[in-house]
């Protein structure tokens, strides 16, 4: 007789389950891309009205502001750039902001490269206290500032903004670039010391083109956050005929206002807003490249 061995039941197999499977990781990815979406249209939907505004006549701002124009008006702009002094405004923003981001690209590179380089005797302090001032609070500075800025006799002036502009970018630009230098390989700066290179042409010759997407990167960051300064103009520049764009954009709102001249106000922010959008749709790629390309060695 065959013997009667006692085997575990098979567990009963079914068809499968019908319809997709519901992954966590499916899930974040969708409620991500609805915050994402959420918050492109609460950026995109201001600028839009702001510039479908500058198009139109007062009357249609205060009737129907959510409609399109009935019939595009250009000189709005006209109106804004001439009369208003935008034109003006714009051109002492163009100069400052300017020669403030050459001074500050050509000093933060080289005092980041200098710290990230080469090892000498306080080189970690002179680091840290260029990461200290990005944490400083320019409130705490601008009545000490105003009376050294008075002082050289540069109030109301375009070099005293340029230098200013160039010492509250400067931290966070060496910041930046000192990471970004770090991550370049060393044995293309020892074969051009070989050749007979100086250090100063290391540095221009290999290290800044190959620095190329860290430099784009800041430059652009640097522009938006200077082109949009506010708080030293006010304080560093009374002059109403140096006004920057931000003071200009300010002294428009209350005296359009009072005038009702609300196509001249929205023609006029829309003119402001033109240069940095620019710089966000023609850079976009070199923002994302010199962030990633500073994060891997």
């Amino acid at each position: 007789m065959t013997a009667l061995v006692d085997r575990p039941a098979r567990p009963a197999t079914g068809p499968p389950p019908s319809g997709p499977v519901a992954r966590p990781g499916r899930v974040t990815d969708r409620a991500a891309h609805l915050f994402l979406v959420g918050w492109a249209v609460l950026v995109t939907v201001p600028l839009l009205w702001a510039v479908l505004s500058s198009l139109k006549t007062d009357r249609e701002i205060l009737t129907s502001p959510w409609t399109l124009p009935a019939q595009p008006q250009f000189d709005n702009w006209s109106r804004a750039w001439t009369q208003a002094s935008i034109g003006t405004y714009f051109v002492n923003s163009a100069i400052v902001v300017g020669c403030a981001l050459v001074l500050t690209m050509l000093l933060g590179s080289l005092v980041a490269y200098a710290l990230a380089r080469y090892t000498f005797s306080g080189n970690r302090l002179l680091y840290y206290l260029f990461v200290a001032g990005i944490l400083f609070p320019v409130f705490l500075a601008l009545v000490p500032l105003f009376f050294v800025v008075k002082q050289l006799g540069l109030i109301g002036t375009y070099p005293g903004l340029i230098l200013v502009y160039s010492a509250y970018a400067l931290p966070f630009t060496v910041f930046f670039l000192h990471s970004f230098f770090r991550t370049l390989p060393t044995a293309i700066a020892e074969a051009a010391f070989l050749d007979g290179c100086s250090h100063a042409g290391v540095f221009f010759r290999v290290m800044l083109p190959l620095a190329r997407p860290g430099l784009v990167s800041i430059a652009i960051f640097n522009f938006l956050g200077l082109w949009n300064q506010y708080l030293l103009p006010l304080v560093l520049n009374p002059d109403p005929d140096r006004y920057v764009l931000a003071q200009g954009l300010a002294a428009l709102s209350v005296s359009q206002g009072y005038r009702s001249d609300w196509s001249g106000l929205f023609a006029g922010l829309t003119i402001a807003m033109l240069p940095v959008l620019a710089a966000y749709v023609l850079f976009q790629r070199q923002i994302r490249s010199g962030l990633t390309a500073g994060a891997v060695k």
